[in-house]
């Protein structure tokens, strides 16, 4: 049956029936999270409402979905690994609330709402995005234990994880990013130049190596052989490139209201981005490059790549 597989039980699921369930029950577990008699109970209240604030803001989940569907993609079932993959939902949601910073990017809005900071103020707001990092860690220390993983995978977990919001991924990614504001572009910008590889280092660092994390996770966890893990990791970075390549079009070519923030943010600051170096027409072809190669990586390695494959055509399409 096209576009359609298996579930437990021998229920036919499609794409949006296969994300709900597990969007759901990811959500579920990060409500939890924040409540009164929650994990985090002895949190300070102030703190513990700005974190669950940008958290439960809404989003599509979908670095937490990717951890599932590659351990999905091993035939691993993935109820037991929510926690794992809510973990990198906190270490995204994390960035994000530092990323509207007035000392990042100065944002007002993010998915519709007023940014944390504008809630809660700049000091909560940057402690807020710190105690999710921090407690990503706790929760994978903690499930691993629990859950029996065995300790060398569970800090294999760890070093993807840490590596990839690290110096050398999304705050690395953020410095280049800064560093690069108001550049200069003119005639001799082509590819290969150095502004060009500055700007795919940027999207590498600050956007895919979370996602690529997120895949390789999904990988570990499901114990991936070393071709297959291979195979994951390259979808994972071609994932991650055409999603933050979409991204800088969809600040061109989106709508506030459908994105859920301002649109042409990127130009009023300056900042290097693919429209700017090659155009709408060609950052567009360059998404969908991107999102071939991601596809083209996970064939013919003994992988049910069906939800993988599915979830990238999404997000070619997505409007947000």
């Amino acid at each position: 049956m096209a576009n359609q597989a298996v579930s437990r039980g021998g229920v036919c699921l499609n794409l949006e029936q296969y994300l709900h369930l597990r969007v759901t029950a990811i959500n579920q577990y990060l409500t939890t999270l924040c409540e009164e008699n929650g994990p985090l109970s002895d949190v300070p209240v102030r703190l513990r409402e700005a974190m669950n604030y940008s958290v439960m803001a809404g989003g599509k989940r979908i670095r937490p979905v990717l951890v599932l569907a590659a351990a999905e993609s091993l035939k691993a079932s993935w109820e037991h690994l929510i926690p794992m993959a809510a973990a990198v939902e906190l270490i995204h949601t994390y960035s994000l609330i530092h990323d509207d910073l007035p000392a990042m990017d100065d944002d007002d809005f993010r998915r519709g709402m007023p940014t944390n900071h504008k809630v809660y103020g700049e000091a909560m707001a940057i402690l807020a995005g710190d105690a999710l990092l921090t407690h990503a860690f706790t929760i994978i220390a903690r499930t691993g234990l629990e859950q029996g993983f065995e300790p060398r995978v569970v800090l294999q977990v760890i070093l993807e994880l840490s590596e990839a919001a690290g110096p050398a991924g999304m705050v690395g990614g953020q410095a280049m990013d800064l560093a690069a504001a108001n550049p200069v572009i003119d005639d001799t910008t082509r590819p290969g130049s150095e502004l060009v590889s500055h700007l795919q280092q940027i999207h590498r660092k600050k956007t895919a190596a979370l996602i690529q994390a997120a895949i390789r996770i999904g990988g570990l966890l499901a114990g991936a052989n070393f071709r297959q893990l291979e195979a994951l990791s390259t979808y994972g970075l071609h994932l991650g490139l055409a999603f933050q390549i979409q991204d800088d079009l969809l600040d061109v070519t989106g709508q506030s209201a459908t994105l859920g923030k301002e649109v042409g943010s990127d130009e009023r600051a300056g900042k290097l981005t693919y429209p700017r170096l090659f155009g709408v027409e060609r950052t567009a072809q360059l998404v969908h490059e991107h999102t071939e190669k991601a596809q083209q990586a996970i064939q013919d390695v003994d992988l049910n790549g069906k939800w993988l494959h599915e979830i990238a055509n999404l997000l070619l399409h997505r409007l947000t």
